[in-house]
Formats: C-alpha cells, sequence, structure tokens
C-alpha cells in the first residue's frame, strides 16, 4: 500500500483514501473475496487518524465494495465480471420506497429562499423573463448545472451536453428521437410508471428486467437483446432498490459496445445519507455512452417542472441535428430562478442539510 494523501488537495483525506482503494479494487489489486490491511496497518503507512481511515473503510461498505466480518476484517466484495449470477428475488416488504410524514417534511425547500431568488432574478433580468429561451434552455442555468454536476457529482460537462426541458417525462420522450424508434429499449421490473406510460405512447419496443436485491437480475441483463437499457441505479421506484458497485460496473459492462445506451435515471440521489455523493454511471463511464438525466422536482419543488439530461459528447452533434429544432419548455423566468438559487449556494445548502436530517433520523 503507497497511498500517499494530499493535505493541500481540497478533497478531505477519508475521501482520498477511499478513492485511493476503490481504484484498486476496481483494477483487480484486491480481488474478490481477499481481505483489505487493517485499519491499524492502513493508519501507521497513511500516517492518518483512526477516524479517518474507519470513515473511509465504512465508505467503501457503503458503496458494496467490502464488507465487515467481525474480527475478521474487510472483505472484498466487488465483482467487475459478474455475468449470470444468481441473486435472491427481491423482497418488497423491506425494499419498498416508502416515505413517512417525518421523511418528506425534511425535503422542503426553504420558501424564503425562493421568494428571495424570484425577486431578485426581477430586478435583474427585468423584462428580460420574458423573452424565449434558447431551444437547449438559458445558458445561465445550463452553466450553473454544469458547475454543480462538477464540483458535487464528479461528472465534468459542458453548458452544450445540457439540454433542459419541463420535467423528466419530457425528456423521456426526447430519448427516442434521438437514439431511434429502431431501438429496443429494457426499463427495470418494477420501473416508475410513467417511464412504462411515455414509451408505450410513443409505441416503443421495450422489454422489462426483473430487479433482485442489488440492481437487475443478471441473467435478464445478459440474455435481453435491448439496445439501450434505462435505469435508476439510485433508490429505483417504487421498489427502493440500489444498484451496488458490482452492479453499476456490470451494467456499463454491458454497455460496453458502440451500438449500446445506458440512461441513467438519477432522480434523489442528492438526498443518500451516505457520507459522500453517489457515484453515477455517467461519470465513471470509459465508453461515452450514458445519458444522464435528472430532474429539481424533488430537491426544489415539483411545481418547477423542470429537469435536465446531459449527453455525451458523441451524441451532441446527433441531437442538434434530429432535435434541435425543439423549443425550450420551461419559462424562462423559471430558468433564471433555479440558476440564481444554485449560483448563491442555497440549492446545495439545502441538500446538505436534507442529508444531515436524514441521518439523524436513521439513528
Amino acid at each position: 500500500m503507497k497511498y500517499i494523501i494530499d493535505e493541500k488537495n481540497n478533497i478531505p483525506a477519508y475521501l482520498q483514501l477511499y478513492q485511493f482503494i476503490r481504484d484498486d479494487i476496481v483494477q483487480g489489486v484486491y480481488p474478490y473475496k481477499t481481505k483489505l490491511p487493517s485499519k491499524r496497518t492502513t493508519c501507521l503507512e497513511t500516517g492518518l487518524s483512526a477516524i479517518t481511515v474507519e470513515h473511509a473503510y465504512d465508505l467503501l461498505i457503503q458503496e458494496g465494495y467490502v464488507e465487515s466480518k467481525e474480527r475478521s476484517g474487510y472483505y472484498v466484495i466487488f465483482q467487475p465480471n459478474i455475468g449470470f449470477a444468481s441473486f435472491s428475488k427481491l423482497d418488497h416488504v423491506h425494499r419498498t420506497n416508502i416515505e413517512t410524514k417525518s421523511d418528506s417534511n425534511v425535503y422542503n425547500f426553504p420558501f424564503g429562499s425562493i421568494a428571495k431568488a424570484m425577486r431578485k432574478v426581477i430586478n435583474d433580468f427585468e423584462e428580460n423573463i420574458l423573452k424565449r429561451s434558447p431551444n437547449y434552455g438559458s445558458y445561465e442555468l445550463r452553466n450553473n448545472i454544469s458547475l454543480y454536476l462538477a464540483r458535487s457529482r464528479g461528472i465534468h460537462t459542458t453548458p452544450g451536453q445540457i439540454i433542459v426541458g419541463a420535467g423528466s417525462e419530457y425528456l423521456y420522450g426526447l430519448l427516442p428521437g434521438l437514439l431511434g424508434r429502431d431501438k429496443k429499449f429494457a426499463i427495470e421490473s418494477p420501473s416508475y410508471h410513467q417511464i412504462e406510460q411515455v414509451y408505450d405512447v410513443l409505441g416503443l419496443n421495450y422489454v422489462k428486467l426483473k430487479l433482485g436485491n442489488d440492481g437487475i437480475e443478471s441473467s435478464e441483463l445478459w440474455n435481453c437483446d435491448a439496445n439501450v437499457l434505462h435505469v435508476s441505479p439510485y433508490r429505483s421506484f417504487p421498489s427502493g432498490v440500489s444498484a451496488s458497485a458490482s452492479k453499476k460496473h456490470e451494467y456499463l459492462s454491458w454497455a460496453n459496445n458502440p451500438q449500446r445506451f445506458i440512461i441513467e435515471d438519477d432522480f434523489e440521489s442528492e438526498f443518500s445519507v451516505s457520507k459522500k455523493p453517489e457515484e453515477t454511471l455517467f461519470s465513471t463511464s470509459k465508453v461515452n455512452n450514458v445519458i444522464y438525466l435528472n430532474s429539481f422536482s424533488k430537491t426544489i419543488s415539483s411545481a418547477l417542472r423542470v429537469g435536465y439530461m446531459v449527453l455525451p459528447k458523441s451524441l451532441v452533434p446527433l441531437f442538434e441535428q434530429k432535435l434541435g429544432f425543439y423549443s425550450c419548455t420551461v419559462p424562462t423566468y423559471i430558468q433564471y430562478v433555479i440558476a440564481e438559487l444554485i449560483a448563491n449556494g442555497d440549492f446545495e445548502r439545502h441538500i446538505n442539510r436534507v442529508r444531515r436530517q436524514k441521518r439523524l433520523l436513521e439513528k
């Protein structure tokens, strides 16, 4: 173990250590079922405190890279190529994504912050709030989304790769026009019902793939003849299932083909109780064929009806050619308001506040 922690780096020491060990696990330095160095050994070799090392190991457990065995140590459970492994069937009783009243209240975005942003936008932009938005969305919003994704989600993109639209359902409807109606789509089963409804209305050819306890069953995934995989790696609704690290890499392995694409529906993952943001397929992919979808329905308000998708660079010219004529369906004023909430820090402060409160509720 030769991990050098950079004290001048803005990334906390425990996250640096987590990333070093995670990368070694993925690259096979620590194969499946092997034992990691003890926390004591790691402390001695890195010069980090026991608490810092424990935080890093806890993250590896939360993300599904290792498991802890009492009085034995930490063992790798990550498998990059699961193939046709068999998984137990989904336990709906324990996995259902149900919110209690106290849970739902946690999400409420402070109205005062929204009202303040609205007033500022009116004062700053005046009659420009009545002008028609560019087709992809206002530059102000797309640029601020780009900056937010880079610092908070590990997604490095440009404003030109971001498309703003009136909610996820609208964006779902654009995907077949972009990728081709001749493509066969695959969705999770069970899946968010509006995905299925949109695909039905469009007359798409799609197949449902059964979910196991950590994502789509391997046998279902590898035996299907789909070209496009539409998944929600974090807390798929209504099952509440989150894909493990091994399963996420399996999805990417399935998509390691120029004729295949993944649609990553990342709704609500900002509110993970993990000590770090959820890793996205988009940021992990090496093939540049993942389309990332998210919205502000949960993070700000469903009444605003604002979603966005991030295209891989390879698909931007194709989108411009086939769908570039579509007008943006979100009012310019609303776009400026969300851009302001991101720029002034209120958006991320709210997310961090919710995550802290959810951790307390789980204790």
